[in-house]
């Protein structure tokens, strides 16, 4: 049986919100191993004199967890 583990993350780019969802898969993509899938949660932006700054992504990243080799029984 394979077991899915899910973290959260937030990114963001000063282009476009597919600019940070690729961000995010990126940066998590460094430390963890089986990305299954990509959720994405919540889109945000940051204003400044009424213009948009950057863009972020609330992403739920799924990843299956591999077994170790030295299993008790």
């Amino acid at each position: 049986m394979a077991i899915v583990k899910v973290i959260e993350v937030i990114a963001s780019s000063n282009s476009s919100f597919d600019d940070a969802v690729r961000s995010a898969v990126k940066e998590v993509s460094a430390t963890v191993e089986n990305i299954d899938s990509v959720y994405v949660k919540d889109f945000k932006v940051h204003v400044k004199d009424g213009e948009i700054t950057s863009y972020g992504a609330i992403c739920k990243v799924a990843f299956r967890v591999a077994r170790g080799e030295h299993q008790t029984n």
